[in-house]
């Protein structure tokens, strides 16, 4: 047929249908070692289910599909309603039912349930991203929400801690589920919340009048939301609800929906407050310690999202590699590709172990150290995880070459998601400079990394010397050197695990890859092909 062009060959098919959670080997390992393995069944169960091409075609939809905001119905009344595409709600579904908003708040939550609940999260984050931000608040909130519901909202806590959603609109006492979103920042003050305008008056009968506007509401589909606003003792949190116990709606105005870079699936809305009814959370002038309760809940949960992305991308470019021929051999094969892909591999392998050790301390901070451990070691991560997912999925999207940069490919959306991690609940100045006020504040804090890595001390000189050098530092630690502190922190955390649970020349690989500033040293071949074996789920 002389019409025939070409013949297409040599164009690997996209990655889908494979089990996300056997394929990682580094995560298997990580769960079963922190707690979790009581729960590798469900999450094999899991990642089976979600590494399907129907449920990354969810993922998809959901995102050239973006939420529309209706601001009335048919008669002209006000609606204030946000309408999403049907996969949106079977996505959460999914969510829900897998427990990620409340597995760890159950009154006979396992050991563990941190652990357990953090593998389903990076689960997920590899399928879509957008869905996580509902997830995360509502999550964040629950404990807070335990222990200080105000009276008229009793009903709220079995639905609460369920495993359905319901996206109805309807009072929440008469939901099956609820979500909980949260308003902290406005326009003038961002991070700085202090410079709230927002005012809450008293009523007589206990509740607040609120006026004001935030700039951010985060998923205003919510049941209620979180909302720091000025009272007569200072900033204060107040919980809002989308329905007053009445059924009247709350004066709650939404403005516009943002159009954002990434995370297209996910509502971020712009609210006007005309007298909305909020009740105070604690006393009034406590706002910002409310916020320091959720805040380490919500910015581990940003650092897991990363990482999930960044399994991801890596999953696809090695998927690609195997395939691909280039110049007679597969591109897996090629020398220059190999070394990129296993140093890809090896960043992950820390990161793995680092993070699903965090989960462990968050499981068991009514411990001190563990404690201690989860309130240092979280805004490291969350700077130093979020911030490398960034220049990683570019990497991923060159292995792919052109085709990594078209839309076809899973890689230009995950490209498009990293940099809202580093940004949303704190960006990477306010994480690294919450490190240097948790050292100043808990002078035990350098007790506590003493005995953590005295445990490791002596098998790998840049590990040692990197830790000399930080002890150096935070002896009269500057402000301006908060960047490089923290990042120097996570990698000694991560460094620590990897000393401890990693082969010794994959552990010792990674701390010269990670802390040695020339950095230039050859992975060796062993090495190398440990890495990318354990990166497709085959154990070594």
């Amino acid at each position: 047929m002389h019409w025939q062009t070409h013949t297409v060959f040599n164009q690997p098919s996209p990655l889908s249908n494979s089990n996300l959670f056997l394929s990682d080997c580094a995560l298997r390992e990580a769960v079963a070692r922190e707690g979790g393995d009581w729960d590798v069944e469900l999450l094999a169960s899991i990642g089976q289910q979600l590494g399907t091409a129907e449920s990354l075609e969810l993922g998809r939809l959901a995102n050239i599909n973006p939420p529309e905001l209706l601001r009335y119905d048919a008669t002209g009344a006000r609606l204030d309603d946000v309408r999403f595409h049907p996969a949106w709600h079977l996505l959460m579904q999914g969510l829900c039912a897998n427990r990620v908003h409340n597995l760890a708040w159950e009154d006979r939550a396992r050991k563990g349930a941190f652990v357990a609940r953090a593998a389903r999260f990076i689960l997920h984050a590899q399928v879509e991203a957008g869905t996580l931000c509902p997830i995360t608040m509502t999550f964040a909130a629950t404990p807070l929400l335990q222990q200080a519901l105000p009276k008229p909202f009793h009903d709220w806590l079995p639905p609460l801690l369920s495993d359905r959603y319901d996206p109805h609109l309807a009072p929440g006492g008469q939901k099956r589920g609820l979500l909980i979103g949260m308003g902290m920042t406005e326009k003038q003050g961002g991070s700085d919340v202090l410079s709230n305008t927002t005012r809450a008056d008293k009523n007589s009968d206990g509740s607040y009048r609120l006026v004001g506007h935030k700039w951010f509401f985060s998923v205003p589909q919510s049941d209620a939301h979180l909302v720091l606003a000025q009272a007569k003792g200072g900033l204060s949190c107040f919980f809002v609800p989308r329905f007053l116990p009445d059924g009247q709606r709350n004066a709650v105005r939404l403005e516009r929906l943002k159009d954002k870079l990434g995370n297209r699936s996910n509502a971020s809305a712009e609210a006007e407050f005309f007298d909305a009814c909020g009740w105070l959370l604690g006393e009034e002038g406590e706002g910002v310690r409310q916020i320091l309760k959720m805040g380490g809940l919500t910015r581990f949960d940003c650092a897991l999202g990363s990482h999930g992305l960044m399994r991801r991308a890596l999953s696809i470019a090695l998927f690609h590699a195997h395939q691909r021929q280039t110049f007679g051999k597969n591109l897996v094969d090629q020398p220059v590709m190999r070394e990129v892909l296993s140093r890809m591999a090896l960043q992950l392998e820390g990161q793995t172990a680092f993070l699903l050790r965090l989960a462990r301390a968050w499981d068991q901070r009514a411990h001190e150290h563990e404690a201690a451990w989860a309130r240092l070691f979280t805004p490291a991560a969350k700077f130093s995880v979020c911030k490398a997912g960034i220049p990683f999925v570019a990497e991923a999207m060159e292995v792919l070459g052109g085709a990594g940069y078209c839309e076809e490919s899973e890689l230009p959306r995950l490209y498009r998601e990293m940099p809202v991690n580093s940004i949303w609940e704190g960006s990477g100045n306010i994480m690294c400079l919450d490190v240097l006020r948790v050292m100043a504040k808990q002078p035990g804090m350098i007790d506590v990394l003493n005995e953590d890595f005295a445990q490791v001390k002596g098998q790998d000189r840049h590990f040692d010397r990197s830790w000399r050098q930080l002890q150096q530092k935070l002896r009269k630690p500057q402000e301006a050197q908060a960047r490089e502190i923290a990042r120097q922190l996570f990698l000694l955390g991560a460094g620590a695990q990897m000393l401890r649970h990693a082969s010794p020349p994959v552990a010792q690989a990674w701390c010269r890859m990670m802390m040695d500033p020339r950095g230039s040293m050859l992975l060796s071949e062993q090495v190398k092909n440990d890495l990318l074996l354990r990166a497709t789920g085959r154990v070594v």
